[in-house]
């Protein structure tokens, strides 16, 4: 009887709940960071989430000032938590050049110095993205890196890295967006490597009907982030990409790169020397993906009591909806395990882990768009079925 009691009390409670809209579990483990509309800025996009070496939490984001789209008056802006992500700063303007684009942040910290750098790209408000790729645009597309010495709270001026890390013949290009990584084992321990794409041009390409194509490919630093070199590309059909380091102890990097195939599924490419050469690309059966951005990380080691494991988020849908979080125990290989945050419209995300293990996603959601907000989202291991 006492059984039947206590059933009947927590059917009420849920149906009590869903009538007076309160918000589900999963809802409560979740808080809108950046919200389109608010703050002065029309659309917020592009997150980008790092934890620093002293455990502040950086959620970045491009803030469009006067529509959804990707050109126009675009800020870089960050927001700073320093209880893991339960309470955030104001938000701060950290690049404005204008009614100029400053977007596709891509952080990657350096674990030996605590010195994070800010990968970005910077083009006209007036040019298009698709004049740029056809080179008719009045400039083209530039990529630009500052630095934080004190965990993000302050910030070098933007540096204009292109010279380096973009060939000449490329019209677009993106760094990320996401977070890059420093490489912990191999003779290329301690490099900074940045995934980043370009469109090029291919008279027998077919990406949106026209004579161009796109790739991917990556930047590194083998001193701290002072120069950057541009390594190997990864062609054709892919572009916006994430990496990881493979737990091999060789340092093999692993990306996972949007693709334009035409299967609605991610590919993947390896990189044995650091990212100077990879791979062509190959389809990663398992990530269904609708053509968006996604995010990649390394959970944890083998030598770590819970093993080699590595974490995936995206829509898992051919349409940009059902943001999933998926785990991969054999460094990207094969993902056993998932748990969906949102099942409605969804696109960009980034995934942290907290020095206690807990996961975040960063990631664009709505009701009726995947560009109304920003959210944050709280997972751990316990989550995947």
């Amino acid at each position: 009887m006492a059984n039947l009691i206590t059933y009947c009390i927590l059917i009420l409670s849920f149906h009590a709940s869903a009538s007076l809209g309160l918000p589900s579990p999963e809802q409560q483990n979740e808080a809108a960071i950046f919200v389109s509309g608010e703050d002065g800025y029309h659309t917020y996009r592009i997150p980008a989430l790092l934890v620093a070496k002293d455990g502040t939490l950086l959620a970045f984001a491009e803030g469009r000032k006067s529509g959804r789209g990707d050109s126009g008056d675009i800020d870089l802006l960050v927001k700073k938590s320093k209880d893991g992500g339960k309470t955030w700063s104001a938000q701060e303007v950290i690049w404005d050049d204008g009614g100029n684009v400053c977007g596709n942040p891509n952080p990657v910290l350096d674990e030996t110095t605590g010195e994070i750098h800010l990968l970005m790209t910077w083009n006209l408000g007036e040019d298009h993205e698709g004049d740029i790729i056809r080179k008719k645009s009045k400039s083209t597309r530039k990529v630009f890196v500052m630095s934080s010495a004190d965990h993000g709270h302050t910030w070098s001026a933007p540096k204009d890295i292109t010279a380096q890390a973009k060939r000449s013949d490329w019209g677009w290009y993106a760094t990320g967006p996401g977070v890059g990584i420093q490489i912990k084992n191999g003779p290329h321990k301690g490099r900074l490597v940045v995934p980043a794409d370009h469109s090029y041009d291919d008279p027998n390409g077919n990406v949106r009907g026209g004579d161009f194509e796109f790739g991917a490919h990556v930047i590194y630093s083998d001193d701290q982030g002072q120069t950057w070199n541009l390594g190997g590309v990864i062609r054709p059909k892919v572009n916006e990409c994430q990496l990881i380091e493979m737990a091999d102890g060789k340092g093999t990097l692993m990306m996972n790169m949007r693709s334009y195939f035409g299967n609605n599924r991610r590919t993947y490419s390896l990189s044995r020397d650091g990212g100077i050469s990879w791979s062509d690309p190959v389809e990663a059966s398992a990530l269904v993906e609708p053509v968006c951005q996604a995010a990649f990380l390394r959970y944890s080691w083998p030598e770590d009591p819970t093993g080699d494991l590595v974490l995936f988020s995206n829509p898992a849908s051919t349409s940009r909806e059902n943001m999933t979080v998926k785990l991969s125990r054999d460094s990207g290989r094969t993902w056993p395990a998932s748990h969906v945050l949102f099942d409605g419209p969804s696109a960009y995300s980034s995934l942290a882990v907290l020095p206690d293990g807990e996961i975040l996603c960063l990631f664009e959601k709505g009701d009726q768009s995947p560009y109304e907000k920003i959210a944050l989202a709280r997972l751990s291991l316990d989550d995947f079925q």
